[in-house]
């Protein structure tokens, strides 16, 4: 149901591979916990055979997750629902406070007012933030594009913040949860749950947000994080040698070589003091590109240095699918086959297979995932989380 996949409880049995009157208790015992609704008059969908089944849909008016994410321009903080859909959104920009506390506070607090708001059950909560983070600490061991210090304890902050605010588990006697996650491994996770991704069995998606480039891999449905949640730093491949200093001590990376800052540079243009650099980056694309030569000039550099990152991910993992996010998925869109052209001459399996290059189709996918994260323990254990 949360993925879309079950549609009617005839879809459904035969999804769990079980008889139709169990199929039928386990969509019943969903609907008890406000969790999906039961068409009670089944009908057969158009140009269908055989005996009509009742349809299946989450719940609008169900429980929903805080899901919060912190940029390097701010936060924003959402209440998203089964089937990754927002209910509501609060955005926070500005300057980012260098004590984490703070801004997760802040970002907590927006919430919670949405909370309150909406009058919505909370099930828990999920936090994306622009950094690796250690498992199972949940320390931010990476937050370069932020003023916090490495190794920021973000999970234990904000559970501290949920807390403090008063937002309720789904039990209500005690506060929710708090989960925590780098941003662009929950936009895969959104992606492959709701968005382009889905279906993929190797899914690689690459993004650049407000600062720096961030990878993720999805391996039959779970995120690859290696042993201790630091796999997949592809902003830190190297593609051009004699290029920017990097903040890891190398030269040239993806991170410092394809993201809106390098975009605004490639095309001769200063940073505006009102809007953040994505928000600058994008609409000079939408707005620029069909007429200005500076600007397509510089999209073609993007494209070309990002390309050849993808190239060497291709040649390593061998994905049936690369999915691209934020500013990366502009250049997707505005000149998709340059950059498919790219990878296929430089991709021993591209110019074999042809993988499909994506631009993503989730808005919010780093909210969505972070939501994911909130949602899975009741996923794995409806009745046991929400005290069926």
């Amino acid at each position: 149901m949360h993925t879309g996949r079950a549609p009617t409880r005839a879809v459904l049995t035969a999804e769990l591979g079980v008889t139709r009157a169990t199929a039928g208790a386990v969509a019943a015992e969903l609907e008890t916990l406000g969790l999906i609704t039961v068409d009670s008059r089944p009908g057969a969908a158009s140009g269908t055979q055989g005996r009509p089944s009742h349809r299946l849909a989450v719940n609008e008016d169900g429980p929903v997750v805080l899901a919060a994410q912190v940029h390097a321009d701010g936060f924003r903080a959402a209440l998203v629902g089964l089937g990754g859909h927002i209910v509501a959104t609060a955005p926070g920009c500005g300057t980012v406070a260098a004590d984490p506390a703070h801004v997760l506070g802040e970002v907590v607090a927006a919430g919670a007012q949405l909370l309150r708001g909406t009058g919505r059950r909370c099930v828990g909560a999920g936090l994306a933030v622009p950094s690796s983070v250690a498992e199972p600490e949940g320390r931010a061991l990476n937050p370069l594009h932020l003023a916090w210090e490495a190794g920021a304890p973000v999970r234990e902050l904000f559970t501290r913040s949920l807390a403090e605010a008063g937002v309720p588990g789904p039990s209500g006697d005690a506060p929710a949860v708090g989960f925590a996650a780098n941003d662009l491994n929950l936009a895969a996770l959104a992606e492959h749950r709701h968005g382009a991704g889905r279906g993929a069995q190797h899914l690689l998606v690459v993004g650049t947000g407000h600062r720096g480039v961030g990878g993720a891999l999805v391996l039959d449905g779970r995120l690859h994080t290696g042993s201790s949640g630091l796999a997949m730093e592809v902003g830190h491949l190297t593609v051009d040698p004699g290029g920017r200093p990097c903040h890891c001590g190398s030269r040239g990376c993806l991170d410092v070589e394809a993201d809106p800052l390098a975009f605004l540079e490639a095309a001769g243009r200063e940073p505006g003091p009102e809007i953040s650099l994505l928000d600058q980056a994008r609409e000079m694309i939408r707005t620029e590109y069909p007429g200005d030569p500076a600007v397509r000039s510089a999209v073609g550099t993007l494209i070309d240095r990002l390309g050849l990152g993808l190239a060497g991910l291709v040649n390593i993992l061998n994905p049936d699918r690369v999915v691209l996010a934020g500013l990366h998925r502009l250049l997707a869109e505005a000149d998709g086959d340059r950059l498919r052209a790219v990878v296929a001459d430089r991709s021993l399996w591209g110019r074999s297979g042809g993988v499909p290059v994506l631009p993503s189709s989730l808005e919010f996918n780093s909210l969505v995932g972070a939501a994911e994260l909130a949602w899975q323990p009741m996923l794995d254990d409806p009745l046991g989380t929400l005290g069926g």
